[in-house]
């Protein structure tokens, strides 16, 4: 049976109630809460049902009478309106109430939004009080949120994704040491390799019209947008359109596996690309073309070891599981994609790699990777 208004009221008059057990009956933790939204979000990766995760929160000082007792109102009128497959819990212990609403197929994102709107607002209307209702803030995240949509290549909003913060702040150290190893290493193979970056700057520059130094930008961890270096390895004002319609079938598990005319493997890439200069394939061949990266490792934009950063129309084309490979970590110049397969497996694959990449690493895990990088250079499996 539904609660009344003076049910609530009575039952919410102790401004430490919202930390009873008698309010937390039946909502999740915030710990709880916060997991399920990321088990959500890989239900929609599977299942491609999209779910909708509503933030109630309370316009007034934290941990007051009035805080208290609106929130017991709000979170005592979720549990007892919800369906049985919704979920609610506090998103943010005693300040931010919850709900997960699931089962949204072929459900429209505006339509949706507006239908929850409309119906928590009646609700809340007729369980608080005026002054209660007017201290109620309301806000709605659709999942899948729209990547890519903008020139920054950003998320909807950080919201839907709680447990990447919270995984972050459990393994500080790890990414202190780890960004340690970045600006140690990047430094000192700088300064072993500044004579031969050199040789590549007056062979572009003798060989071909244009820039020694190629900037692209890129996708990075939470879809951050930034400048990415490369050495020039393409005459200059080609057109992208033939490498875009490439990846678009790469992504799509279209792409049919051809022969690296250079090495002998059979790649899943773009070979005997016209747009490539003689200069260019022989360093993309043997990936020097990738030593001004380790300015953006400097820069803090990539890591000495992580997933390769996608173009923006390169995640325009992911499938929503696929954007996963951009969320635990930054991106990397070598990786263990690259040290084990490189262009060798299908793109599926390279993100499976990735992802477990970024579900064991370790300082002990980039170290081995830079090691076995050298050798998986010099043996050119899956280049070109």
């Amino acid at each position: 049976m539904a609660l009344t208004r003076q049910t609530i009221a009575r039952n919410s008059e102790d401004p430490l109630l919202h930390n009873s057990a008698d309010l937390d009956r039946g909502a999740l933790s915030e710990a709880m809460f916060k997991r399920m939204i990321a088990i959500e979000r890989k239900r929609t990766e599977r299942t491609k049902s999209p779910f909708l995760l509503m933030l109630i929160e309370v316009d007034a000082e934290e941990g007051s009478k009035k805080s208290a007792m609106a929130l017991g109102v709000v979170i005592m009128t979720l549990l007892s309106s919800c369906r049985d497959t919704d979920l609610v819990g506090w998103y943010k212990r005693a300040a931010v109430v919850g709900a997960i609403y699931t089962g949204l197929e072929g459900a429209d994102k505006r339509s949706v939004i507006d239908t929850f709107l409309n119906k928590v607002n009646m609700t809340l209307r007729a369980e608080l009080t005026e002054e209660q209702f007017d201290m109620v803030r309301v806000s709605f995240h659709f999942y899948p949120d729209d990547w890519g949509q903008d020139d920054s290549g950003r998320p909807n909003n950080s919201k839907l994704y709680p447990d990447v913060t919270t995984q972050d702040d459990s393994r500080r150290t790890k990414l202190f040491a780890k960004r340690t190893i970045d600006l140690v290493g990047s430094v000192i193979l700088l300064a072993l390799v500044s004579p031969i970056c050199l040789l590549i700057v007056l062979a572009i520059k003798f060989t071909s019209e244009g820039p020694a130094l190629f900037r692209q930008q890129r996708i990075g961890r939470f879809g951050k947008s930034f400048t990415f270096l490369k050495f020039r390895s393409m005459y200059v004002n080609n057109d992208p359109a033939v490498h875009r319609e490439y990846v678009k079938k790469l992504i799509e598990d279209a792409a049919e596996p051809v022969i690296a005319s250079q090495s002998g493997n059979v790649v899943y890439k773009l070979v005997n690309d016209k747009r490539i200069t003689p200069v260019g394939r022989f360093l993309r061949r043997t990936s020097l073309d990738e030593l001004p990266q380790f300015l953006n490792v400097l820069m803090g934009d990539m890591s000495l070891v992580g997933p390769r950063p996608p173009l923006p129309y390169e995640l325009a084309a992911y499938q929503t599981w696929h954007r996963r490979r951009l969320l635990a970590v930054k991106p990397g110049i070598t990786g263990l994609w690259q040290v084990t397969s490189r262009s060798s497996v299908k793109f599926d694959e390279m993100v499976r790699l990735d992802l477990r990449y970024a579900s064991t690493w370790t300082p002990w895990l980039d170290f081995k990777i830079l090691l076995r990088t050298p050798h998986a250079v010099i043996k050119g499996s899956g280049a070109c």
